[in-house]
């Protein structure tokens, strides 16, 4: 009877040792995993001004834009000067015309998605209500 018991407490103690070394190599890895990446990363506050440039682009859409203007009684709009007027509208106007123009919203859902009476929608649209925004 003492031997059953033995073997029991063998196979326990075999088992208990067996995830105890997978646990340890299992943390070994992540180890050396955290310091291949440490050896490859790098913090922002470390990096010198010409790397940090290096990280991002500035857009040049408006370098060039002569063929792409148009003229409009007798004044030439440019993408510039078209994006210029749209950031200058109050903030209201510049998401009803940018939802009704740009995203082929009607009057009705511009409302709905605001809520905001349908005839202010329509008077944020209206030209003369942008021209004196």
């Amino acid at each position: 009877m003492i031997e059953p018991d033995c073997t029991v407490w063998q196979v326990r103690c075999a088992f208990n040792a067996f995830c105890k070394r997978v646990l340890k190599n299992e943390a070994i890895n992540i180890y050396n995993e955290r310091q291949q990446r440490l050896t490859k990363e790098m913090t922002f506050s470390d990096l010198t001004p010409q790397e940090e440039n290096q990280l991002f682009t500035l857009d040049k859409q408006y370098e060039g834009e002569e063929g792409q203007s148009f003229q409009v009684a007798g004044k030439k709009i440019t993408p510039k000067l078209l994006a210029e007027a749209l950031h200058n509208l109050p903030i209201e106007k510049r998401k009803t015309v940018l939802l009704y123009y740009f995203f082929d919203k009607s009057d009705v859902e511009i409302a709905e998605l605001l809520e905001i009476p349908r005839s202010t929608v329509q008077y944020r649209q209206d030209g003369q209500a942008l021209l004196k925004g």
